[in-house]
């Protein structure tokens, strides 16, 4: 270096020198870093009760109740009460009507044979599986059966049921004891009378089983 250029080299260096004290220097400003992302967490499932409420539940139960039992039973002497009924109002035709609307109330023979014994048949005709059979028996006038006169034509004026068993098995129940009937002259004839009824695929209850006899008189 020469003496010549001394006083400028140190005039720059000099220069240089205040320009870095006046400027501070840069402070490296670190870049915001995201927070950690996390998997979205699904709300809570709230357990459903598989079990529907009480009063929504649909049930079929096709138990008879006593009460079902006795009402048929009652419903049976309404019939007859109403055949015997209808003869004195209005004759042959008028018991003949009501009797084929009671067999097809009171009993099952729209699906199929009843066991029906009656009370005042013998012979080859003592049971009455058809409709037909029953319908004679009860208004009579059907040269089928001759021998039949009308037991539902009679002029009944009160029947009673009296039981001594009812048995329920599902749809099914049996009953047993008397029947007491008084005719319009007050005299009174009891039967021993056995039913048998089933709750049919319609839901009505009817008489599947019938068996009816005189007590029994000791010699």
């Amino acid at each position: 270096m020469t003496r010549s250029s001394s006083p400028r080299r140190l005039s720059a260096l000099l220069t240089l020198g205040l320009c870095a004290l006046a400027s501070p220097p840069a402070i490296s400003t670190p870049l915001p870093t995201a927070a950690p992302t996390q998997a979205p967490t699904s709300a809570p499932r709230s357990v459903q009760n598989p079990v529907p409420a009480a009063d929504t539940v649909q049930r079929m139960d096709t138990t008879l109740s006593e009460a079902e039992v006795i009402e048929a039973q009652l419903g049976w002497c309404n019939a007859l009460l109403g055949i015997s009924r209808a003869y004195r109002s209005n004759g042959d035709k008028a018991a003949r009507a009501a009797a084929i609307s009671a067999l097809d109330q009171a009993y099952g023979y729209a699906y199929g044979a009843v066991a029906f014994k009656p009370t005042l048949t013998s012979g080859t005709q003592t049971f009455r599986p058809t409709k037909a059979g029953a319908l004679a028996y009860f208004v009579g006038g059907d040269p089928a059966y001759p021998l039949d006169k009308g037991f539902a034509i009679k002029p009944w004026t009160s029947c009673n049921v009296r039981n001594q068993v009812i048995q329920r098995h599902g749809q099914f129940a049996i009953t047993m004891g008397n029947v007491d009937l008084i005719d319009s002259s007050g005299k009174l004839t009891t039967v021993d009378k056995t039913w048998g009824f089933l709750r049919e695929p319609d839901g009505q209850i009817r008489i599947v089983l019938h068996h009816s006899s005189l007590p029994y008189k000791t010699p």
